[in-house]
């Protein structure tokens, strides 16, 4: 038998054998950039079953990069992704119809760790250093180096920049290569779990900061979309409310790692404000965001907020009582 008849009749034998229930549930397909920690209102949602109580069949794909992940979305091989919201404003900004529909990550989840022994002060000590930090484009680098320029230091000349793939930064912080280093989690309390101190939080410098979100095409159906954003403002509302919960679902989703650093890890994200309480993004959260890319010269101005922001999805799933 060839395969296509197999697949065909795989395909019969399934619509034959579905209830009514399971024929009325909408399958989408999501793309993540990542496996990432950062995205962990994703895995509450579908752990806790409310994407299936707003009538969605999702398939979760990792592209395993945000431009890949976002190509899937342009392409229409997926419905939705999550990335970083700034690769969605330079690829609207280019002509391509997509804009975000629900905050994922609200805070800018970066970090400086140091070695116990180095005396650090402000930002100004690390002149002279060597840092580990992402390979860049990664956010975690862009806001170091923008940190840098607002205060007087140039990256290319004030530091000694080694950077790694994104994830392996532990490894030659640990190895004494440098004795600070620009992280995100979990690779910052994997390295807190060895001694190391945290210096400074991004979280708490900036405040809110749209660092991850939700991204579809223009002519999304709506009531998908609706139900999907409907699922992401109720895993917000219960990850605040429900912290033990949250870890565990975190374990499950990060087996190989040790279980106290993704505790830790969690809880840290949780208090510095890392995850939202609901999917809405503000004006002033998009904007810290986008200056980061412009600073860059990854993006050349703000995008229009009320044409980016789709609202019309927003507004109503903070209404859900």
């Amino acid at each position: 038998m060839s395969l296509l008849k197999r697949i065909t009749g795989a395909v019969v034998a399934a619509a034959l054998l579905s209830t009514p229930a399971l024929a009325q549930n909408k399958k989408v397909v999501l793309s993540q950039a990542f496996q990432s920690m950062l995205y962990l209102p994703l895995y509450v949602a579908i752990n806790e079953g409310f994407f299936t109580q707003q009538g969605i069949d999702l398939a979760k794909e990792t592209a395993g990069a945000p431009s890949v992940a976002l190509s899937a979305v342009i392409s229409g091989s997926a419905q939705f992704s999550i990335h970083g919201p700034e690769w969605t404003a330079i690829a609207a900004s280019k002509g391509a119809p997509v804009n975000i529909i629900a905050n994922v990550v609200n805070g800018a989840a970066v970090w400086i760790a140091t070695t116990p022994d180095f005396k650090f002060d402000s930002i100004k000590d690390v002149k002279g250093q060597k840092v580990v930090t992402g390979m860049m484009p990664t956010t975690s680098t862009s806001l170091f180096i923008k940190l840098l320029k607002e205060n007087g230091m140039d990256a290319k000349t004030d530091v000694e920049m080694i950077q790694v793939q994104i994830g392996t930064e532990p490894g030659p912080f640990l190895a004494q290569q440098a004795k600070i280093a620009v992280m995100y989690e979990p690779g910052l309390d994997q390295v807190v779990a060895k001694g190391m101190k945290v210096v400074l939080g991004f979280p708490k410098s900036y405040g809110p900061y749209a660092f991850s979100a939700v991204t579809a095409r223009n002519d999304i159906d709506a009531d998908t979309a609706q139900r999907v954003v409907n699922a992401m403002e109720m895993a917000m509302r219960f990850m605040t409310k429900n912290e033990a919960r949250t870890v565990e679902i975190a374990r499950k989703e990060f087996p190989t790692l040790d279980p106290q650093v993704v505790e830790a890890a969690v809880k840290r994200m949780l208090g510095d404000g890392v995850y939202p309480s609901s999917v809405d993004i503000t004006a002033d959260a998009l904007k810290v965001s986008m200056d980061t890319q412009i600073a860059l010269g990854n993006l050349a101005g703000q995008p229009d907020y009320k044409a980016f922001v789709v609202k019309k999805y927003i507004e109503p799933a903070l209404a859900l009582k």
